[in-house]
């Protein structure tokens, strides 16, 4: 495995001889259960497919409101709860693997309600399995970065979660042109899609399960309880960088929150399944163009493209709301889709180099808990970022759109002060 290792992903020359043994093999078995887990995701999107889905569904727009926040922070919320149960593990794939299992399961059940009911129960039934489905996500998020850091060198890591999101590009244009081409209105085509995200959980934990973490690194017990508050709250007073990084994260935010006000600007024009289709594909180019780009520029340096990726996000922002000030621009059918891949390569940068960043930061249980802990704090502070936006929603999406290009523009200024913790290869 070794070879094929050495030819997707640049290994320093130092550390060549760090790829022999199990090193060649875990990053392969990441970077594949990665893709099938990132297969999934680009269909239980809460920002594309759900969506059109509770439409077709005949849910009321009250409902739809909730998928992200259900979907973003529901993931994050309980992972500093969940660190003393992490640290506990003398083999972490098995949380991994724990939490794709319940991601499988609440897949399914949503294409078994999307295949038998309609209108609010139908959308109650999906966002109870989408909060299953967060909950699940917490566990899996949680392990997944412990186990790459255990696993994979640092110089390395950017590119497997790279290569991982490049691989899940690839079946999401597949899948974006095959919608446009089903087009319709109703959601026989989501059910199966849905389906089939399911079988690709199932998947990614076979492979996923063969992983061989090195001998050796076993965590004491450490106390849990209720006091898994008040060291988060200490960590974060106590370590000013990874503080920093916790603000940092927040301000891009930006990359995340945006898509959707696009989306439902574009849905005015309709177009039913195939106008879904435009847009994951928009989704799926992103993550084949930039998974691998940003993957080796994170490993450079995390930092850079933080900054970057907030300036783009910002500066794409204010040139969309130019735009569709003017009458006839906005009637440009394909000025969504394209605003929509722009914002969903620079979130691919942002992803891919915040994962990095975190990574890198720390050793150990150490990292596991800035993971735990900013993405708990991540959770509450989505709920603050989200909630604002979307009273400004009620106003316009535009307005949401200028408050959110701010929140990124402020993102650029905080994200310089941030330390440089990549190895600049």
């Amino acid at each position: 495995m070794r070879p094929l290792y050495e030819r997707l992903v640049r290994v320093p020359e130092g550390d060549r001889g760090g790829t022999t043994g199990d090193v060649a093999a875990n990053g392969l078995r990441q970077i594949a259960a990665q893709a099938l887990q990132s297969t999934g995701d680009q269909v239980v999107n809460a920002k594309t497919v759900l969506p059109w889905l509770f439409s077709a569904l005949g849910v009321p727009a009250g409902l739809v409101g909730l998928l992200v926040p259900i979907r973003e922070s529901g993931s994050m919320l309980p992972q500093a709860a969940l660190v003393p149960r992490v640290r506990r593990q003398p083999v972490r794939k098995w949380l991994w693997v724990t939490g794709s299992a319940g991601q499988a399961l609440a897949t399914a059940a949503m294409a078994v309600t999307a295949a038998t009911a309609s209108g609010t129960a139908a959308g109650v039934a999906i966002l109870v399995a989408l909060a299953v489905f967060s909950l699940s996500r917490a566990l899996n998020s949680l392990a997944s970065k412990d186990v790459l850091g255990r696993t994979v060198p640092k110089g390395q890591r950017g590119q497997i979660t790279g290569l991982a999101t490049l691989l899940s590009g690839g079946v999401a244009i597949t899948v974006g042109v095959g919608i446009r081409l089903l087009g319709g209105n109703d959601s026989g085509p989501l059910v199966w899609l849905l389906v089939a995200a399911a079988l690709a959980w199932v998947a990614a934990i076979a492979v996923y399960a063969g992983i061989r973490e090195p001998a050796g690194e076993v965590a004491p017990p450490v106390d849990g309880g209720p006091g898994w508050v008040r060291k988060s709250v200490d960590l974060l007073r106590a370590d000013a960088p990874f503080r920093r990084f916790v603000f940092v994260r927040t301000l891009l935010l930006v990359s995340a929150l945006s898509p959707p006000f696009v989306v439902a600007l574009a849905a005015g024009h309709g177009g039913g399944l195939s106008g879904l289709g435009a847009f994951v594909i928009a989704s799926g180019l992103a993550s084949l163009v930039g998974g691998r780009l940003f993957g080796r520029w994170a490993d450079r340096s995390s930092r850079r493209v933080l900054i970057w990726g907030a300036a783009v996000a910002s500066a794409v922002i204010a040139g969309f709301l130019a735009l569709h000030a003017v009458p006839e621009v906005r009637e440009w059918t394909l000025l969504y889709p394209v605003v929509y891949l722009l914002l969903a390569l620079t979130h691919t940068a942002v992803r891919v180099a915040r994962k990095t960043y975190v990574v890198d930061m720390a050793a150990g249980d150490r990292r596991t808990a800035y993971v735990a802990v900013a993405n708990t704090a991540m959770g509450l502070l989505l709920l603050v970022a989200g909630g604002l936006s979307s009273l400004l929603a009620l106003l316009s999406a535009e307005a949401a759109l200028v408050f959110l290009a701010l929140l990124g523009a402020a993102g650029v200024v905080t994200a310089r002060t941030l330390p440089e913790v990549s190895t600049g290869i």
